[in-house]
């Protein structure tokens, strides 16, 4: 695809007005449109989101777990900043109230599986099966409702590995599959400072980028108010994502 077909079907609108004015804050809102944007992140795919220079997406995996999530959703809102939290099935299952907090804070919530396995080392219905039951406990846990329908289409895959048929069916569904453009590998034994500079080194690197951490990882929820802190003090921007025709945020998060 051309870079400028991309943008179609991604609206920008202001993000809401931070009360602190010292904050980083959210720049912008993008609805991204499943239908023109199946697939983004070029750490997978051959195209990302459309980023200025300097803007960054912030994405958590494998949560929610409470000591750490509640740790990073502190961060965040202290700078007004807006994530989305691809959250396992099992996990949401077993917190649903901070499910619902990550939704009340304003956060976008994709889905994960339900018990993170390796997607491609599975027979095709056991992979869908998760698929479904992940997105199914998700929306359990946020609206009360079992559904395999998700009210937001997003979807990244564990260890980001899927066979072309598992792609081919969550693109049938309308589902936007999230890779990365960078990570700050927080899954391998590391201090907090040396991740904090592995992941600032990695964006100053390539300017720009869907960043992906873990939040049940201690050593990210360590440095992510000093990893915000320099993401304000070097002029970058965070954009929000949302999904295409999504509601105005908190409209069922009680």
């Amino acid at each position: 695809m051309m870079a400028g077909a991309l943008v179609v079907g991604i609206v920008s609108t202001d993000a809401a007005e931070c009360p602190r004015k010292d904050a980083l804050g959210t720049s912008r809102i993008l609805s991204v449109d499943a239908k023109t944007y199946p697939r983004v992140g070029l750490k997978s795919f051959p195209q990302t989101l459309p980023l200025a220079d300097h803007e960054v997406v912030l994405t958590f995996d494998d949560g929610p777990y409470p000591p750490t999530t509640s740790k990073v959703l502190a961060a965040l809102a202290q700078e007004c900043v807006r994530a989305t939290f691809f959250l396992i099935g099992l996990h949401a299952t077993e917190h649903p109230e901070m499910v619902k907090r990550i939704a009340r804070e304003g956060h976008t919530i994709g889905h994960h599986t339900f018990s993170h396995p390796f997607m491609a080392r599975i027979p095709f219905d056991k992979a869908r099966s998760e698929i479904d039951r992940g997105i199914a406990a998700d929306e359990m846990a946020l609206h009360g409702v079992s559904t395999t329908t998700p009210s937001t289409p997003f979807f990244r895959f564990p260890y980001f590995e899927g066979t072309q048929a598992q792609l081919d069916l969550l693109q049938s569904r309308g589902i936007v599959v999230f890779g990365a453009d960078l990570w700050a590998s927080d899954w391998n034994e590391m201090t907090p400072e040396q991740e904090l500079k592995l992941v600032t080194e990695r964006l100053a690197a390539s300017g720009k980028g869907i960043i992906l951490f873990h939040d049940p990882k201690a050593r990210t929820a360590a440095i992510m108010p000093a990893f915000l802190r320099y993401l304000r003090e070097n002029g970058f921007r965070v954009v929000h994502v949302v999904a295409a025709g999504a509601p105005p945020k908190n409209a069922d998060a009680r």
